[in-house]
């Protein structure tokens, strides 16, 4: 189980597993489904042990300026108090979840958990060292917490069974620039089977 990995001083960070980055939301990630059950076991071992939960989500105003509408590069998403904002229904968070809200003015993108929420803050305060990050977008959110997240001097292990790319092609290079900031990427271990 996951939850032999944990130790003190860890917290568990969900980024953007929100309505609009799955199965019928404006910016759909490609098996994004498959994360939920993934994630879903990661946090009920976090419960157990008593690791923080922090969820991490897009909260956009209605005309951000990452929106084609107004000259940006993604369709409307994860605009504040729409059902695309809110997160996936089949995500078990704890009602004593950590909510992180990013890229809330109009003119800040804020990819990355860190920028402009004073994440990195909070945590120290509460002797966090090392984090255990799961969600979506691998190539562009992801990584980009799990580098300013290495630069504020965290440990960080990437769930590798628990996030996805918008672009499957993008996976690889992803995956080596966190390598390269300093992460693991790490797996459950798999049961094992004994024979009688």
């Amino acid at each position: 189980m996951a939850g032999r990995q944990f130790q003190q001083g860890d917290a568990l960070l969900l980024l953007d597993v929100q309505r609009d980055f799955f199965e019928g939301g404006t910016t759909p990630v490609p098996d994004g489904e498959e994360i939920i059950p993934v994630l879903n076991d990661w946090i009920s071992d976090a419960r157990e042990r008593r690791i923080p939960i922090i969820a991490v989500r897009d909260w956009h105003s209605a005309y951000h300026s990452s929106f084609r509408d107004v000259g940006g590069e993604w369709p409307v998403h994860c605009v504040q108090d729409t059902p695309g904002s809110f997160f996936h229904p089949a995500l078990r968070l704890p009602h004593d979840a950590i909510i992180v809200s990013k890229g809330t003015a109009f003119d800040d993108t804020c990819h990355s958990a860190f920028r402009h929420t004073g994440l990195a803050n909070f945590l120290r305060e509460r002797g966090i060292r090392r984090l255990w990050i799961g969600g979506v977008i691998e190539e562009i959110g992801v990584r980009q917490t799990v580098e300013e997240a290495r630069e504020a001097g965290f440990e960080v292990c990437v769930i590798e069974d628990g996030v996805r790319p918008l672009d499957p092609r993008a996976e690889a290079d992803a995956r080596d620039a966190m390598r390269q900031a300093g992460a693991r990427l790490e797996r459950r271990p798999e049961p094992v089977h004994t024979s009688d």
